[in-house]
């Protein structure tokens, strides 16, 4: 072993309370712009904060000053987006989709945005000797499918409107929303509950319960279904699951980097 190594081997390491101190000020930096903020949250004292921004400005985690704010500086975002750029929704949801089902007994399906449409990314069947047509990579509808319309329920009327000029809204079975005024009232109820409901309008003899997922920006860029035959959850029976899909929707959520959960 070198000198060097030995004198690193040796050298003290920073005490448990003041890691624990030094993460508590760069989260509340993050979230927090003002100094006053920044103790408040933490709950250390003014002169702490300010010697440990101080380090933290210098290794450019974050930038700024107590005059004009606190902002993630270049090194943290650098860390954030190669974290970011790691994440795989498959891997991340599938431990709470596979909880669901054991829960539900139903098939389960989270669902990504690519475009205009909506495309499976997971489906874990149930026990039921019944199976979904669905299948990992195929791309449906967002107005007749209950992930799409919680995706579309987070959008401005006019996103939804440039959508509808674009793609159209065409029926996939007699009880598919083809009306765009209808529409906007129906993802009108869709924010008002947090969740939607497909009750044949994507597949003859289908009903799903919807809930969002939303990414580590708060976007609606996922959603997540319950799904079941007509013959086993009739008319809106489906709805009685709606929160056990909010739940795991909201927990996968979470496992993304989001802080809107249970916005609604």
């Amino acid at each position: 072993m070198t000198v060097e190594a030995q004198a690193l081997d040796t050298s003290p390491a920073p005490s448990v309370g003041a890691s624990e101190k030094t993460l508590r000020v760069l989260e509340a930096a993050i979230m927090h712009d003002r100094f006053t903020d920044i103790v408040e949250e933490t709950g250390l004292a003014k002169a702490t904060v300010h010697r440990i921004l101080a380090t933290l400005v210098e290794q450019e985690f974050i930038t700024g000053d107590a005059d004009h704010g606190y902002h993630p500086g270049a090194r943290f975002l650098g860390i954030a987006g190669r974290a970011i750029s790691r994440l795989d929704i498959s891997a991340i949801a599938e431990p709470i989709v596979e909880a669901l089902v054991r829960d539900v007994d139903c098939t389960i399906h989270v669902g990504v945005v690519n475009g205009f449409e909506m495309v499976y990314v997971i489906r874990k069947d149930s026990s039921k000797p019944y199976r979904m047509a669905s299948r990992v990579g195929l791309s449906m509808p967002m107005h007749c499918s209950g992930m799409g319309k919680v995706v579309l329920a987070s959008w401005e009327p006019e996103q939804v409107d440039r959508l509808v000029a674009a793609v159209g809204l065409p029926a996939r079975t007699e009880q598919t929303i083809t009306d765009p005024e209808r529409l906007h009232e129906e993802l009108a109820r869709v924010r008002a509950r947090g969740y939607a409901l497909d009750l044949g309008e994507n597949e003859r003899g289908t009903v799903c319960v919807s809930a969002p997922i939303r990414d580590h920006l708060g976007r609606v860029q996922y959603g997540l279904s319950i799904s079941s035959i007509a013959l086993e959850h009739p008319g809106s029976s489906i709805e009685e699951l709606a929160p056990q899909a909010i739940a795991a929707a909201d927990a996968i959520s979470r496992a993304l980097g989001s802080t809107a959960v249970g916005t609604r």
